[in-house]
């Protein structure tokens, strides 16, 4: 008599939430470091209208928040939207220490504030797509 080996529905191990979190925010900050030396490198070269700098940050922000949502969430199938708001925000507030660090100096202001909300609500976006393409 023969035994197949039979896989049980949801034995695959989930990560732990805190997990992640952790792993998501990690990796949109490396491919945010990595964005930000390669546009000053750029910068370096080329010159660029002053008011260009400030949305491309934006946008280099969202995209590492959109790598790191959807690394960080690669084997969850729920809580998209509460995972994807926490890594934002984490991602935001890890990237401001880690960039104040290097500056030298901590500035606290609106501005950190709005960039919490921004990174949130950018997460949390992205938590939902990057559950919602899993679930296909």
């Amino acid at each position: 008599m023969k035994v197949k080996n039979v896989k049980l529905a949801n034995t695959e191990e989930k990560p732990s939430f805190f997990l992640q979190i952790l792993k998501g925010s990690l990796m949109a900050l490396s491919v945010c470091l990595i964005a930000i030396l390669i546009f000053a490198f750029i910068l370096r070269f080329v010159a660029v209208n002053d008011n260009l700098i400030k949305p491309i940050n934006q946008i280099i922000k969202t995209l590492s928040i959109l790598v790191g949502t959807f690394y960080g969430l690669k084997k969850s199938k729920d809580m998209g939207l509460i995972s994807g708001l926490v890594i934002g925000l984490m991602f935001t507030i890890i990237s401001f220490v880690a960039f104040s660090v290097l500056d030298g100096n901590f500035e606290f202001g609106i501005s950190l504030v709005n960039d919490c909300l921004f990174g949130s609500i950018i997460g949390g976006i992205c938590g939902i797509i990057a559950v919602n393409l899993r679930k296909k």
